[in-house]
This record gives structure tokens, sequence and C-alpha cells, in this order.
């Protein structure tokens, strides 16, 4: 990346990130802040920062960008756990209708702010790899650890959303790999499969830096964080073995519990034992109505749209079990006469989801979740499914559903009708709705989607044809079509020209 990006890049960070009384920020360069007292960290938390602010871009901010809330908008508005309340102008309605372009904001936001992360982490990687850092303390071999953590979690959320899954074509075009602080920016993309080991020769770096003793807590990525990660990674790969032993280090570190009291498990995530790791929010983090994640998803009348609802085909399938407390983030709007309303001028019910509100009180503040236990039972269960092992998988699953009022429904056997790895599927949709991995867990799975609700992904859907006493239009869509991911911004095939387009 050009020197001065980085430059102005560093200074954001330390803005964002610290209190520190030294030169101007457009005074320092990366070599002179590192040498700093604290300037390793300042870089290194600057990177958290970078997931939650707005950073100016295209000359200009809005605050309806920040990295976690498109990456949370384009996972799941491309799911079947989200339905669209109605047709609107910003992007990330062309993740319901599937309508993407090259020239979309959102995409080039997210991947614009996924390069500045990976060109800050390689900062610092590159001077350690140099030998440049003198007498590395343990605190310093933190803070390059979790640098590594973050250039694997960057290229790792790049490859899914703009590359087809592992399991499809494993050499097919990837993304940019962008390990260097000193590389020009002509460079192909490198095949899926080639990110994937980037991605895991990183967090296998970044697993043997990082200790256990130097543990910051949630907020930060840990030894912890490197293994659960890499545990997903195998999992998207099928590489059961490893998702097994890499969830297993982490179940069996003992740092880290089932959340017990799961409906207020999203408002007190920083302090919750469940949590492996999360993006720390405060009060003054909260961007209300115009820029936070909750405010698609709910609304009190006052702050937040709640223009995004819980679909049909989820409700449904958590209705099976109305003791189950996962239920008690769907909150469905209701009249004086108990019945569900519907959103004015598009006819559809209001179910809103509340996931990502009530921290401190406030409808629109929450610390989104990355990783959390549950997670790491639900990948080895997957696993244990795959290899066969029943009993194994249908005892990760149990741990969770006791846990959520289901004590009385756990497992003994598979059902008639389903297999193994239909059980594990829907217990992870489940416990991991609106987190970011429904479609990955099908396409990865060749799966297909099924939207059989009624939404404005239904293209030239009105409000007068919307009727639930019959059955809405289904739109299946393959585990393979090209439109399952989104197109590389039309600035970097632009600026680079060895980067190919999807088609």
């Amino acid at each position: 990346m050009k020197k001065l990006l980085l430059i102005l890049s560093i200074g954001m960070m330390l803005f964002a990130a610290c209190e520190m009384d030294y030169d101007p920020t457009d005074q320092i360069t990366p070599e002179k802040l590192i040498e700093m007292p604290g300037g390793l960290a300042s870089i290194t938390n600057g990177n958290y920062a970078m997931l939650k602010d707005v950073l100016t871009f295209n000359g200009q901010e809005n605050l309806n960008y920040s990295y976690l809330r498109q990456y949370f908008f384009l996972t799941e508005f491309a799911s079947d756990n989200v339905v669209c309340g109605q047709v609107t102008t910003d992007p990330f309605f062309l993740s319901f209708s599937r309508q993407h372009t090259p020239s979309q904001e959102n995409t080039a936001y997210f991947w614009y702010v996924s390069y500045k992360i990976i060109s800050a982490t390689n900062l610092v990687i590159n001077r350690y790899e140099r030998g440049e850092i003198q007498n590395p303390s343990a605190s310093d071999l933190q803070m390059i650890g979790e640098s590594y953590f973050m250039r694997a979690f960057a290229h790792f959320t790049l490859v899914n959303l703009f590359a087809k899954p592992y399991t499809l074509d494993p050499q097919s075009p990837g993304i940019i790999i962008r390990n260097s602080d000193n590389e020009k920016n002509e460079k192909a993309r490198a095949t899926v499969a080639e990110v994937y080991d980037f991605v895991l020769n990183d967090l296998r770096k970044a697993a043997a830096l990082m200790k256990p003793s130097t543990y910051r807590g949630p907020g930060y990525p840990s030894v912890f964080a490197a293994d659960a990660l890499m545990s997903r990674v195998f999992l998207y790969m099928n590489e059961n073995d490893s998702v097994i032993k890499y969830a297993s280090r982490v179940i069996e570190s003992g740092k880290f519990e089932i959340e017990s009291d799961f409906p207020n498990y999203f408002a007190n995530a920083p302090s919750s034992k469940e949590t492996i790791w999360c993006i720390i929010h405060t009060i003054a983090d909260d961007k209300k109505k115009f820029g936070s994640i909750a405010s698609m998803y709910y609304s009190d009348g006052n702050s937040g749209w709640g223009e995004e609802y819980a679909s049909d085909n989820l409700r449904m399938l958590m209705e099976q079990n109305p003791e189950d407390t996962r239920n008690q983030y769907i909150v469905p709007l209701l009249d004086n006469n108990g019945n569900v309303m519907r959103k004015a001028g598009t006819g559809i019910k209001i179910y809103y989801v509340t996931r990502f509100s009530f921290q401190d009180g406030s409808p629109t503040l929450s610390s989104p979740v990355m990783l959390r236990i549950s997670e790491m039972y639900l990948n080895r269960a997957e696993a244990f499914a795959k290899k066969g092992n029943v009993n194994e998988a249908l005892a990760d699953i149990n741990a969770i559903r006791e846990r959520r009022g289901l004590q009385n429904k756990l497992y003994t056997s598979v059902p008639s009708g389903k297999s193994l790895l239909d059980i594990v599927l829907e217990e992870r949709r489940i416990e991991l709705a609106f987190e970011g991995h429904r479609t990955f867990d099908l396409f990865r799975n060749k799966r297909n989607l099924v939207r059989d609700y009624w939404g404005y992904h239904l293209i030239g859907l009105k409000e007068s044809d919307v009727d639930y006493s019959k059955p809405a239009p289904v739109e299946i869509i393959p585990y393979d079509d090209p439109r399952n991911i989104y197109y590389i911004p039309e600035n970097e095939i632009r600026l680079n020209p060895l980067c190919s387009q999807n088609p």
C-alpha cells in the first residue's frame, strides 16, 4: 500500500484507539510510531477501532458504513434467516435481491477497510519477521500474535464473501493476498486454496506467539481465539479431524462455558464466559438509528428503523420448541388485540430481532460476537457427524440444548427422516442465527438456500400481492449459483489490472 495512505491510517488509529501526547499524527511515520513507548499496542489496538468506526471512504463519511455493520448485513441479508421488509436504495438491499453490481458501495467499503486492516498488520508483522523489533517482551509477542490473527481474519472474511467455497472449487480465484507493507498494487488473485493455506499459516503463528498468560480479555484476539478460528477454517475445508482438534482445545481450556442465561447473553457479551472474541462497544460507540447493526432489526419507536425481520421459515423451525430460550430474541410487534402488525406500505409481518440490542439498556447497542464457545461445540458436532460418530455429535448438540431450556428434549438418536448432518445444521441455524454463518453453512455443504416466505427479496412484489393466507412464491438458490458471492469492487479492477472479476 502507498506509504501516505498507511501514515494516514496509523494517524486515524491513534486518534481512535488511545490518547498519546506525541507529535501530530500527520507527522508520525509508521517507522517512528512503532519505536515509541506503547506504539506497538497503539497500532494493534487501532485495528479493532477500524472494525467499528466509520472511516472516510471516497472522500466522505457515511454513517451507515462500518466494517461490522457491513459484515453482518452482507452475510445475513443474503440468507434465509432475514426477511426484507421493504425496497430501499441502501445497497444492502442488493444482498436480498441478489442484484449485485461491481460498483455497489457497501462491498467496496468492506473491501477497502479489510485491506486497511491488513496493511496495518503487515507493518507490525514485517518488522517482526525482519528482526527489527528488538527483544520483544511477552506483551509485545501478544501484540504481534494479534496482528497475525487479524491479518488471517481479514483475509478469511474476504475470501468467504468474494470467492467460491473451498469445498466447491479450491482452485478457483480467491482474493488478493497482501503480506507486505511495501508491495506493488498490481497483484493477481490467489486461489481459494492458497488463501486458506495463508490464513492457517498466520493463525498457527498467532497461536504460537499468544499465551494464556498474556490473555487481554474477550475484546481482543487470543491464543484461544486463534484455535477457535482455525476450527472454523478447517470446518469450511471439511478437514474434520483438524476441526475436532482445535475446537476441543478451546473447549478443554476451561476458559469458556456455554451461557446458561442466553436471553441476556448478547446484551452482556463482554462479561460472559461464552464469549471467545467480541468487538467491545461502549455508550460512546452507539451509532443509534443511523449506523448501528440493530437499527435495521429493531425499533422501539424512537431508535432504529426496524425494517428487516426474522423470516417465517426460521421462526417456524424455532417455534417447534416454544420453551427454547433462543425464541426470546425474536419479538413480534403486536397491536392492541394481540395480532402481529404489518409494516405500513409493504404488508410484511413485523418480527423484530434483538440480538444486537440492549447493552447498557440501549436498543441500538451491543458488542458484536465474532467467536463463542457454542460455535466450537457445533463445529465439533458437524465434524463428528461427517465422520459418522453419532454419539459424540449428539452429545455436543445436547450440551447446548440443555442450556437453552431444552433439558427435556435432548437427542438420544437421530430422528426418523433426518440425517445426523441435518440435525447439526438445524442446531447451527438456531444457535448462530443472525451472526453471519447461515449461507456459508449451506453452500459449503452443497445445500441449496430456500426462501419460501413473503418479502421484498421477491423482485417486483407489491403490498397488494402479500397474502399470508396463501403460500408465498418459492425461490430456490442453488449452492453453486454465481450470485452467491459478491463482485470484486470496480476500483480494485480499475487500479489493479492483474485482478480478475467474478462472473
